[in-house]
Formats: C-alpha cells, sequence, structure tokens
C-alpha cells in the first residue's frame, strides 16, 4: 500500500469545519460512518478549533483534573479523543487529517502495519513537497510520543490508528507554526500528568524554515494521500445535516 486510497474509484474529500468545537468533532463520526454505508473512502484535512484532546491514559491519571485546568487557564478547553495517546494541542492554525477506509472485520487489523506506512510516507512526502525536510521519527521527550512520527527540527506530526469491524480511521496532527505556544500549553499539561516533556520538541512547518499558510498543508495532505484518485468534494458542516 502506497497511498492511503489505493484502488479506490473515486475518494470523498471532505473541506472545512462547522462553527462549534462540539460541531466539529461530531463531522468525523459522520464521515466514517457514510464511509461504511457506501464503501467510499473519504480524507479530511482541516485546522481544528483551540484545544487540548487527552487521550485515555491521560484521563485515568491522578492529577487529569488539573491538566485540564491548566489547559483552560491557558485558553485552550479540554476535550477527551477516542483515538491516539497522550495529550496534544491545536492552536487553530494547527491542521489535523483522517482518512477514513472502507474495510472488513477479517482485514481490519492485517492490514495495520501498511496504513501506518502509507500514511507517515504521506505525511513526509506531503511536508517535502512545502520544502520542510521531513523525516520519520521524533525527538526524546516529545508529545505524544509514538512510533509513527515525522520530524524536521522538532516533532511535526504524530499519527495514530482506530479501527471499527467495518471502517478504519487513520488520522494525525501536523503542527504549522506557533510552535512555542504549543510547547508552552504542553508543557504546563504534561506537568500536571507527571509525563516526560521536553518543550524544545515541538517542531513545526514554520520553524523548519518553510513558512507555510495552513490552507497549502491541507492541500499538501491531499494531494499526497489521495494522488490521481478522481475526488469529490463535501463540506463538513453538510454531513452534519440529516437531510443531506
Amino acid at each position: 500500500m502506497d497511498r492511503l486510497v489505493p484502488d479506490a474509484a473515486r475518494v470523498r474529500v471532505v473541506r472545512g469545519r462547522p462553527s462549534s468545537l462540539d460541531d466539529d468533532r461530531a463531522v468525523l463520526d459522520a464521515v466514517t460512518d457514510r464511509v461504511a454505508a457506501t464503501s467510499v473512502p473519504a480524507v479530511r484535512a482541516w485546522t481544528p478549533h483551540r484545544q487540548v484532546a487527552f487521550g485515555r491514559r491521560d484521563t485515568r491519571a491522578d492529577d487529569y483534573e488539573l491538566a485540564c485546568q491548566r489547559a483552560e487557564a491557558r485558553g485552550y478547553p479540554p476535550i477527551e479523543r477516542s483515538v491516539g495517546g497522550r495529550a496534544v494541542a491545536y492552536t487553530g492554525s494547527t491542521v489535523a487529517f483522517a482518512a477514513v477506509i472502507p474495510t472488513t472485520e477479517a482485514d481490519s487489523r492485517q492490514g495495520l502495519d501498511a496504513r501506518y506506512e502509507a500514511a507517515t510516507t504521506g505525511v513526509v512526502g506531503a511536508l517535502r513537497s512545502l520544502g520542510v525536510p521531513a523525516r520519520r521519527g521524533e525527538p526524546d521527550a516529545s508529545f505524544c510520543p509514538g512510533a509513527h512520527s515525522v520530524q524536521a527540527h522538532g516533532k511535526i506530526s504524530g499519527i495514530a490508528q482506530r479501527v471499527r469491524r467495518d471502517a478504519v480511521v487513520v488520522s494525525g496532527i501536523v503542527v504549522v507554526d506557533a510552535h512555542e505556544e504549543l510547547a508552552a500549553v504542553l508543557d504546563a499539561v504534561y506537568g500536571a500528568l507527571d509525563v516526560p516533556f521536553d518543550p524544545n520538541s515541538v517542531g513545526s512547518v514554520a520553524r523548519a524554515g518553510a513558512p507555510t499558510p495552513p490552507d497549502r498543508v491541507v492541500d499538501a495532505l491531499y494531494d499526497s494521500f489521495c494522488g490521481e484518485v478522481p475526488r469529490a468534494s463535501v463540506d463538513a458542516a453538510s454531513l452534519l445535516d440529516t437531510d443531506a
């Protein structure tokens, strides 16, 4: 698998974000349900609302409430996410992506490594197309530490998967700018959670010497993930309309 949407006749590209944080979070579930129902893969890349998204391990920590308070005090509403590891932060210009791929219960786990490989290759390719000297891996004591990461003058991207019986979600983050702001809020949050973290480990597209508007990062991810597969665009907010 050299792309996240191989051998597809078409791919649905989901653009934009709803006006509220809660509605924006509901989009991914709507996309996943539609992919499962139609067997048409979908890719979404967007700039989520300002927030700190905590993983399940974080929510079980003794001082989780303190971590939430520290995020809130810095203007980052705390939310809980069902995929991924430790906490990640979004400034409002940070890019998130999710590729939703139809599958069956029999093969959803078998393709785990191949999907990680395709996603990592896709992120590296997208960033390099923007002039970022991206490579696999991450510095020590990075945010949301994991094997499937991309770095350039610090960690820029991390990737995770969520597997259902009928669809797989491969998702991640790309830090575009404001790495010092992200480092500051994550330092406070990880300190409360008693998780090792080095603020200097946070990278960004801008820090790597290739300052780029978020919308160009979004387009680069679409191009890298979808390749030449025909695309049908849909507005994210429309997926929450029961009549859509």
